[in-house]
């Protein structure tokens, strides 16, 4: 990634603010991208609310409350007041809360790992975590509302090929409900054969990504009903940092086959691509969308928020 000079990184952690940023390779690309760039901002946000900005996992849109929200994998939820055109019009801070159980306390360090997010049907918010897999509901202040039941391959953390590559997706469709996503297929299936849950039960599988240790990191329901699925894959500091956004097909796919899939973009660090840790996706219009970065809480890493539009 590009180095920030040390001036501008001391000012913006001590203010805070948002910043225009370019991960694009310079120059012209004989790549054909299935999505254009609409705009693209570094959130250099020291604090909000007394609560750290770091780390961040998820986000999700509320277009009627022109609200969105951001949680981080250390359980601190962030609102944000933001409006779109074909740019960023507002994106503005406007409070910070940890996640807590019913009764208003917080939970345990190693609970508390939340890592997807979307806005519930019938309003607040779902939240899932990973380490201890769990689902929640919770009101838009970040207490929880109620607790869901797993489908029985994701309840228990041995399943998983590890407990930091758990339970890491999630969004809400409207005929199937929540979906969910490990960062990594389940221990007892193939390393390249993912698998979308649904809350239900019913599963479908697709194909992860060539690339080593390919990661599935966040996923987002498309317009016709198709999922919008983020890989990010990196081995080592030296080696090509990768992040893919595909569409996999799932109306139409039958069970126990794997899903037809389509990759939009593939965004190499060797190939002049200036990205970072992608962990967050959220549909905020129609075919548009955003993506965030995860800055592991790493004075030389940012949290990068990218609006797109698919045009395949």
């Amino acid at each position: 990634m590009r180095l920030i000079p040390l001036f501008l990184i001391f000012f913006t952690s001590l203010y805070g603010e948002v910043l225009p940023v370019d991960i694009t390779p310079s120059g012209k690309s004989d790549q054909k991208w299935g999505i254009k760039i609409l705009d693209q901002k570094y959130l250099s946000y020291k604090q909000i609310g007394g609560l750290g900005f770091s780390e961040l996992s998820d986000l999700t849109y509320d277009p009627k409350e022109k609200k969105l929200y951001m949680i981080s994998d250390e359980g601190k939820l962030f609102t944000f007041h933001a409006l779109f055109s074909d740019r960023i019009d507002i994106l503005k801070a406007v409070s910070a809360t940890p996640v807590t159980r019913e009764n208003g306390k917080k939970f345990k360090k190693w609970k508390r790992d939340s890592e997807g997010l979307c806005v519930g049907s019938k309003g607040g918010l779902l939240i899932s975590f990973e380490g201890e897999p769990r689902l929640g509901l919770f009101d838009t202040d970040g207490r929880r509302i109620r607790a869901y039941k797993l489908p029985k391959p994701l309840k228990d953390a041995e399943n998983y090929r590890s407990r930091n590559k758990s339970l890491e997706a999630l969004a809400l469709h409207l005929r199937y409900g929540a979906l969910m996503v490990a960062e990594w297929p389940l221990k007892k299936d193939p390393k390249k054969h993912q698998t979308i849950y649904a809350l239900s039960g019913k599963q479908w599988h697709f194909r992860v990504e060539p690339e080593a240790r390919s990661a599935t990191t966040a996923i987002e329901v498309m317009d016709d009903g198709n999922l919008l699925v983020l890989e990010r894959s990196f081995t080592a500091f030296l080696d090509p940092f990768v992040v893919t956004l595909k569409k996999v097909y799932l109306e139409g796919c039958r069970q126990n086959t794997l899903c037809k899939s389509k990759v939009l973009i593939k965004m190499d660090s060797y190939k002049g691509w200036d990205v970072d840790n992608f962990e967050g996706l959220a549909r905020v219009g129609k075919n548009r969308y955003l993506m965030i970065s995860d800055d592991n809480d790493n004075f030389f890493q940012r949290t990068l928020l990218i609006y797109f539009e698919v045009i395949e």
